[in-house]
């Protein structure tokens, strides 16, 4: 049995975006390592199925700042200030850019991005005050370069990988940590409808364990699957006119 540094045994932790997918599994990984979870999506029926009575359901649409902060309040009254609160909401449609969608844009931004903000102005508050904390946001891969058909996803992403990596750097001196997550492609229902290639395509309860891992280990970033990390690192550095010419060519043979 592998040891790692730290132990998620007794933490208390509050999972958002927990109703399916990649959020579900780490809610029951952090319950199998010891931790005490709460978790909290739009559909409450799927929370009681992820929960299955181990863990405090606490509802909330993340576009709703008053849900979120109903939310926060409930969990922490019944489980306490959470340790650990992960980011594992959002949403991903695949974009055309020659038929701009105003509207499929903006629900990206809205889930993504301003969801991500109701939850951080609902949660670093009273960490930064109890000078204590672990936020963990799961981004994504995608946000290192762009790619055709991931206009609005990437873009939110993108964007969060740079307020994740702002708020280690911003909050490192309040006492509270900041992790930030990016995977790969994992088999969930946001991925289900995909119908380009998704090379080294993982299960939700390996990217689980990846993130857990990475938690007990104290990374600052935890990327995965290995493969796809090692790629999109070095994605991130190409020049432009290589990216770009790879980009495209990706886009004519259907690969975005």
């Amino acid at each position: 049995m592998i040891r790692h540094a730290k132990t998620l045994a007794g933490q208390r932790c509050w999972v958002v975006g927990a109703s399916s997918g990649i959020g579900a599994a780490v809610a029951n990984e952090l319950v199998a390592r010891g931790a005490r979870v709460a978790i909290s999506a739009r559909r409450e029926d799927r929370l009681a199925d992820v929960s299955a009575g181990r863990m405090l359901v606490a509802p909330c649409d993340v576009t709703d700042p008053d849900q979120v902060t109903a939310a926060a309040t409930e969990v922490h009254q019944r489980l306490g200030g959470p340790d650990i609160v992960v980011w594992s909401a959002g949403t991903w449609q695949q974009f055309d850019a020659a038929r701009w969608d105003r509207e499929g844009f903006a629900r990206h931004v809205e889930v993504n991005l301003l969801g991500l903000n109701n939850l951080l102005a609902a949660t670093v508050p009273p960490m930064v005050e109890a000078r204590s904390g672990h936020l963990v946001g799961v981004a994504s891969v995608a946000g290192y370069r762009g790619l055709a058909g991931a206009e609005a996803y990437g873009a939110t992403k993108a964007a969060q990988l740079h307020l994740l990596e702002s708020l280690r750097a911003g909050l490192a001196g309040h006492g509270v940590r900041v992790t930030t997550v990016a995977p790969g492609f994992v088999r969930t229902e946001m991925t289900s409808g995909n119908t380009f290639p998704m090379p080294f395509l993982i299960e939700p309860d390996q990217a689980a364990r990846a993130i857990a891992d990475g938690l007990e280990r104290g990374d600052h970033e935890i990327v995965f699957p290995l493969p796809m990390a090692v790629l999109m690192k070095i994605a991130s550095v190409l020049p432009v006119r290589v990216w770009d010419a790879v980009a495209s060519r990706l886009a004519r043979s259907g690969g975005s």
